[in-house]
C-alpha cells in the first residue's frame, strides 16, 4: 500500500520510480490539489536518448495520464555547454547545426509515449529561447550570485570529478547555474513547479529549487529515480553491439524487443513495473512464473516495452519474427541485416571474418571460440569447421543466416 494519497505520486511509488523527494508531503498534497505542471531535462547530445532515459520519459507519462501536465525539456542552450556530472572530461562541444539534428531525432520518440495534442497536450519546450538569450553580467548578478561555489564542489558528480584529479572548466561549471535557472524560467513561463530526473541529477535539481527560493519565487519540487541496475548488479542500458539506443535507426524494433526477452529472472517484475503500462495485477501474476513459465513473462514485456517506444504494430511483427526464429527455425527476413560486397561474397568469405563483421563476435578469437564451443550455425545448421567458406553455395533467398547461440542471429546479404 502506497504512503501517497496522489494519484500521480501513488502510481510511481507502486511501480518503483521514486528514489528521493524533496518535499514528499508537500508535493503529494499539491497533486492532489488540482494539476501540476513537472518536466524533463533532455540535452541533445546525440540523435536519441537511450534506454536509461526511458524511466524519466515514462514519469512523464505517468504525470500526464494522471491529469497533470507533461512538459519534455529539449537542452537546445545546455547542449553548448555540456554536463560535467560523473565524467572524467569535458563533453566535446556540439554545433548549433549539430544540436538542431539531435533534437528532430530525439522529438520522434517522445511522439511515440507523450500525447501533444488531445485535452491536456504535454509540451516540448528548448532552453535555448531564454539561454540563448540572456545578457552575460546581468545574469551574473541576477542569478549567479545565488550559487555557492563550496556547495557545488561538495555534489558527487562534481566531487567524484576532482578526487579523479580532472580538471573541471569554468565553462562546465556554468552549466549546473544554467539548469538551475532553468527550473525557475519554467516556473515563471508555464508554472512548473515540479523537475524529475535521474538519481546523479539530485544536485542539479535541487539547485534549481533554492534558486526559486533565493529568488523570493514559488515552492519547487525535485523528484529523482533509482539508478536502474539488473539483478547482477550491471548498470543497465548496453547491449553486446553497444548503446541501447530508443530510434529504431540505431537500435532496430527486433533488437530492442530481444534485449528485454534477455531480462534475468530476477528483474522480469521489477523491468514490467517500470517499462510497461500493463496494470499491477497482471505484472504480480506473471512475475510470479516460475521455472521455464517464466519466459512467457519475458516475451510479454519485450513486447509490451517495444509497442511503448516503437508502436504496437513494430512490436508484434518483433514478437513473430522471434517466434519464427526460435520457435519454427524459419529464415526471418526481418532479422537484422548485414551487407558485405558482392564481389567478396563470390569468392567466398571466411567464417570467422564474417562473424566479426556481422558483430556477433568481437574477434576472431572469440568467433573461433564461439565455433569451438558448438553455438556457430549457419542457416540453422551447426558447423564445426572455422575454415568454412560463406559463399554464393549457402545462399537461402537472397542472404545467409548466421547465428550464435540461440538467440543471436543476423542475415548476411551481398550487395
Amino acid at each position: 500500500m502506497s504512503r501517497y494519497k496522489s494519484d500521480f505520486l501513488r502510481v510511481l511509488d507502486e511501480r518503483g520510480f521514486i528514489h528521493q523527494i524533496s518535499d514528499p508531503d508537500g508535493l503529494d498534497a499539491l497533486a492532489l490539489k488540482g494539476p501540476i505542471s513537472g518536466y524533463v531535462g533532455y540535452d541533445a547530445t546525440a540523435t536519441s536518448i537511450h534506454i536509461g532515459n526511458l524511466i524519466s520519459v515514462t514519469m512523464l507519462y505517468w504525470l500526464q495520464e494522471t491529469g497533470h501536465k507533461a512538459i519534455s525539456l529539449m537542452g537546445g542552450g545546455t547542449s553548448m555547454v555540456g554536463d560535467p556530472s560523473f565524467r572524467d572530461d569535458q563533453r566535446k562541444l556540439l554545433t548549433p547545426e549539430q544540436i538542431d539534428t539531435n533534437i528532430a531525432g530525439i522529438k520522434r520518440v517522445f511522439g511515440n509515449i507523450l500525447n501533444y495534442g488531445g485535452s491536456n497536450p504535454a509540451l516540448m519546450v528548448n532552453n535555448a529561447d531564454w539561454l540563448l538569450e540572456l545578457k552575460y553580467v546581468e545574469f551574473l548578478r541576477d542569478v549567479g550570485r545565488h550559487f555557492s561555489v563550496n556547495r557545488m564542489l561538495s555534489f558527487d558528480s562534481v566531487k567524484l570529478r576532482l578526487d579523479r584529479e580532472q580538471s573541471l572548466s569554468f565553462l562546465e561549471f556554468n552549466y549546473m547555474i544554467m539548469q538551475g535557472y532553468d527550473f525557475t524560467e519554467l516556473n515563471r513561463r508555464y508554472g512548473t513547479v515540479l523537475q524529475m530526473g535521474g538519481s546523479d541529477q539530485w544536485g542539479n535539481i535541487i539547485n534549481g529549487v533554492d534558486l526559486s527560493h533565493r529568488m523570493g519565487g514559488s515552492q519547487l519540487y525535485a523528484l529523482t529515480t533509482p539508478l536502474l541496475t539488473k539483478s547482477s548488479g550491471e548498470k543497465m542500458g548496453k547491449s553486446a553491439s553497444g548503446a541501447v539506443w530508443l530510434n529504431g535507426d540505431l537500435f532496430s524494433p527486433y533488437d530492442f524487443w530481444q534485449y528485454f526477452r534477455n531480462t534475468e529472472d530476477a528483474d522480469v517484475g521489477r523491468f514490467l513495473k517500470i517499462f510497461t503500462r500493463l496494470p499491477l495485477d497482471k505484472i504480480a501474476r506473471l512475475a510470479a512464473l516460475g521455472g521455464s513459465e517464466i519466459n512467457e513473462a519475458k516475451k510479454v514485456l519485450a513486447t509490451e516495452a517495444t509497442a511503448v517506444v516503437h508502436g504496437r504494430a513494430a512490436a508484434d511483427a518483433a514478437a513473430e519474427t522471434a517466434r519464427q526464429t526460435f520457435e519454427e527455425g524459419a529464415l526471418a527476413q526481418s532479422l537484422p541485416t548485414v551487407e558485405v560486397p558482392a564481389s567478396d561474397f563470390g569468392n567466398g568469405m571466411g567464417l570467422l571474418g564474417l562473424l566479426v563483421a556481422a558483430g556477433l563476435a568481437s574477434s576472431n578469437g572469440e568467433a573461433r571460440r564461439h565455433v569451438q564451443g558448438g553455438a556457430v550455425r549457419v542457416n540453422d545448421e551447426p558447423v564445426s569447421d572455422e575454415r568454412l567458406s560463406i559463399g554464393p553455395a549457402l545462399l537461402r533467398e537472397g542472404v545467409v543466416k548466421l547465428s550464435v547461440g540461440r538467440k543471436k542471429h543476423v542475415l548476411v546479404r551481398p550487395a
